[in-house]
């Protein structure tokens, strides 16, 4: 609506400022009429009415504050808010905020606790206070964002990573993000500033520093790659202790067995005779081999005689003692 009635008012002065020139061109001398000086008036008095509506009147678009500046009497201490709004012209003119959440975003070079050296991005969502925009406007002007935001995200991030290990910047993440927003709200508060998100974007460390953490991280490796080998080893040689253990026991076991019991060699002479048998029975080639070799005597006197040895044996010993 404003707009429609600035052209109306332009096409009005402009129409009043031809009929004018016309006028004076086809007077053909100094002396002008009576009549056309009252139309060289109303058209006069007409433009200076079209420039007044023109200039009376702005608007201020959603998401913006404006304040009001006076010749006379400087910066009005109203605000005021969206849609169309008067002014009075050539004494005064607005002047518009954008009062929506922007991004800053900053990276920076800064030293840690262990002086090793860090290049970490910061990201903060930032808007003015809307009921301080004449303060602002006294102190920063317009361009507030460039002349406070990147000092202050500087001077805070720095002074929050000196206070870490380069080790706990990754560790402490939440931590040192907390830290910088802490530090940053209450510097931007004393500008009028609101920031509504502080963020850690990147953390970045020196190629020496990076190399000697992948070191460190190989290193460890080994040493637990080492520490499993010499587990299994240890594993590996219980093992091999308790075999020949179970070996030496059933050793014992089978001596004493023979001596105590003297069939025990006949029955293993069976067992071992059923294996072999099995085995050549289900063997596809004919076989002519000894009884003898494969155990398969069981008819013979070798258990006898050997029953008759251990028996003498023990009676040798007996009258030994």
């Amino acid at each position: 609506m404003a707009e429609k009635f600035r052209e109306a008012a332009a096409k009005a002065f402009k129409a009043a400022s031809a009929k004018a020139k016309v006028s004076r061109s086809s007077g053909g001398g100094p002396s002008i009429p009576a009549g056309s000086s009252k139309a060289l008036g109303a058209l006069i008095g007409a433009g200076a009415v079209g420039y007044a509506g023109m200039h009376s009147f702005y608007s201020v678009n959603g998401g913006e504050r404006a304040i009001v500046f006076n010749r006379l009497s400087g910066v009005k201490s109203t605000i005021y808010g969206e849609g169309l709004n008067f002014n009075i012209p050539w004494f005064e003119w607005p002047i518009v905020y954008d009062v929506r959440t922007r991004p800053c975003n900053l990276q920076t070079l800064t030293g840690s606790k262990d002086l090793q050296m860090v290049t970490i991005g910061v990201r903060v969502l930032h808007k003015p206070d809307s009921n301080q925009l004449v303060q602002i406007y006294r102190q920063l002007g317009k361009d507030y964002e460039a002349r406070v935001l990147p000092s202050l995200m500087n001077e805070c991030a720095k002074a929050v990573v000196a206070r870490f290990n380069a080790n706990e910047l990754l560790t402490k993440r939440e931590l040192v993000s907390a830290e910088i927003a802490k530090d940053l709200r209450l510097r931007a508060s004393k500008f009028n500033l609101l920031l509504e998100d502080i963020a850690i974007t990147h953390v970045s460390f020196s190629p020496e520093y990076s190399r000697a953490v992948e070191s460190k991280q190989v290193a460890q490796q080994d040493a637990e790659r080492a520490k499993y080998v010499v587990i299994g080893a240890k594993n590996e040689k219980q093992t091999i202790m308790t075999k020949a253990k179970g070996e030496a026991e059933s050793a014992e076991l089978i001596g004493n067995s023979v001596k105590n019991n003297p069939g025990f060699m006949s029955l293993r002479r069976i067992e071992a005779a059923q294996d072999i048998a099995t085995t050549v029975a289900g063997s596809g080639n004919k076989v002519y081999l000894n009884a003898d070799s494969l155990l398969l005597n069981l008819l013979g006197n070798a258990d006898d005689k050997f029953a008759k040895s251990v028996v003498a044996e023990k009676s040798s010993s007996r009258w030994g003692r």
